[in-house]
């Protein structure tokens, strides 16, 4: 049997007088890859950040390899050989591959401090064939694909040489063809002795690259053992501690003939081309294309956010020849970004400020310039706060940044929905939220819909679109291939759809 690489024991850890950790036992065999899994605040995160150096643990013990091992700072986990690979990459866009390869330790000439260039971009080949990234080592990284920055965060981690590689949501962002070169450099670092600790919300990637799979559930270990012991249901139930009858809500859908928002041949050369569709009343109207189909690049300028050379946007009946989101937020117009980090939320502000970044003009004693009725916000983000079961410490306290994916997820959505849409945008709303997380924003999409918001929801998972959406439009090259109704829907020709070149 391999040897045990790391080696939990009875870890535990409180943010704010609430257990994120309670006497966590876990083991990691050495050249072993581990599925970890639970949903969005179960304690992954916290228990990673134990190992990263980022926070303390409150009590119990590691051993690394035998040894003891407390680290007090991330610098002193990656000298102990641990590295990560965050689904928000830790690289400079600005600098070139090998500038990001070895930015902690140039190779110099000698004993000068002078870097020698040429070893550095001999060194950074090698590693880079290693990962099977055929690039030169002078390209800038604001160049490369998502799948490309992470092949450079993975072999930085071999130029360490480090003995354990956490990859943390690391398909979010990926085409097929990444995830499959993504797992099979898994597989290569685990045949040359890594050690992998792998977390996801893609269960079925889970069972795909792990050896063994540990669950937890409110700061529990709740389960853990062999892949073959689990499935798919089981690994649902176990984190979310009940069995899940049904993943989509139903819902009566009795849509009305008068549209919300109407988009009539709207065209930016190079982006989109010659959009035409209606958003009724009460309906969920799905965009489904592959990355680089222009679908994220429409709803930006439908939302101001871009502009637009061509065509018409209408808004609730009212032409909008100029939009922006200001415009936009005063007609009722929603749109949560698929960037919750960098573009939906104040990572270091509290999740109250968060919730009222829109509506403080509401909450206002003397008018939108008056002053902020403190109650008023306090109660209105309370009540949100419970609503969506945001899991954080005091609201007024707690900063977003310390926050989970899926409860981040939440306060972005919760802004928008203090904001009363008639028409709301999501664009991967459930992008790195676990099951349990999922189940409760469709549950609130359905609310939404029967009480008459049109929303318009784009997703690369065909799977929740044809659960959730009354139509699915094909994007493919900036325009519109097909659409289908619910009654119609066939995964295969949707997919064909989007597989299509444009004339």
């Amino acid at each position: 049997m391999a040897e045990c690489a790391l080696k939990i024991r009875d870890i535990s850890k409180s943010f704010f007088g609430i257990q994120a950790l309670r006497e966590v036992n876990l083991d990691v065999r050495e050249g072993q890859t581990l599925g970890l899994i639970g949903e969005n605040g179960a304690g992954k995160s916290t228990l990673m950040n134990i190992l990263g150096g980022v926070i303390a643990l409150d009590g119990g013990a590691i051993r690394l390899f035998g040894d003891k091992y407390y680290p007090a700072c991330p610098a002193d986990a990656t000298r102990a050989g641990i590295a990560f690979i965050h689904q928000e990459l830790n690289l400079f866009g600005n600098l070139s591959i090998a500038d990001n390869l070895f930015i902690d330790r140039f190779p110099q000439f000698r004993r000068s401090p002078l870097i020698d260039k040429r070893s550095t971009y001999n060194q950074a080949d090698v590693l880079l064939s290693s990962v099977d990234l055929r690039l030169p080592p002078q390209t800038p990284v604001e160049l490369l694909t998502p799948g490309e920055k992470q092949l450079v965060e993975i072999a930085k981690a071999m130029r360490r040489e480090s003995r354990i590689i956490i990859f943390d949501e690391p398909t979010t962002s990926l085409t097929a063809a990444e995830r499959s070169r993504l797992f099979a450099i898994i597989k290569k670092l685990q045949d040359q002795g890594q050690t992998i600790i792998y977390i996801s919300h893609t269960l079925e990637d889970v069972l795909r690259v792990s050896d063994t799979i540990a669950v937890l559930r409110d700061g529990c270990l709740v389960s853990a053992g062999p892949r073959d012991e689990y499935s798919v249901n089981k690994m649902i139930s176990d984190m979310v501690g009940r069995k899940i009858e049904q993943m989509y809500p139903t819902r009566d859908t009795c849509l009305e003939a008068k549209p919300l928002l109407e988009v009539q041949s709207l065209t930016q050369p190079g982006i989109v081309r010659d959009i035409t569709f209606q958003l009724h009343k009460k309906e969920v109207l799905g965009i489904f294309g592959l990355m680089g189909s222009g679908r994220s690049e429409l709803v930006r300028i439908i939302f101001g956010l871009d502009p637009f050379s061509a065509g018409k946007i209408r808004l609730n009946t009212v032409n909008i020849p100029k939009p922006s989101p200001a415009l936009n937020i005063r007609h009722a117009l929603a749109f949560v970004t698929e960037n919750r980090r960098e573009e939906g939320l104040l990572m270091e502000a509290s999740v109250m400020e968060n919730l009222n970044l829109l509506t403080l003009g509401k909450c206002s004693k003397l008018g939108p310039m008056g002053l902020i009725d403190r109650m008023k916000t306090t109660k209105c983000t309370q009540q949100m706060s419970k609503q969506l079961n945001i899991k954080s410490g005091p609201i007024q306290k707690h900063q977003a940044k310390n926050l989970s994916g899926g409860n981040q997820q939440k306060v972005v959505l919760g802004k928008w929905l203090l904001t009363d849409p008639v028409v709301l945008i999501l664009d991967e709303p459930t992008r790195g939220i676990d099951v349990g997380a999922k189940v409760e924003i469709y549950r609130i999409i359905n609310q939404l819909a029967e009480k008459g918001t049109g929303i318009l929801y784009i997703s690369s998972e065909l799977d929740e679109l044809m659960g959730m959406c009354d139509r699915i439009l094909v994007m493919s090259n900036g325009r519109l291939k097909a659409e289908f109704q619910r009654d119609d829907y066939d995964q295969e020709a949707i997919l064909q759809a989007a597989f299509s070149a444009s004339n």
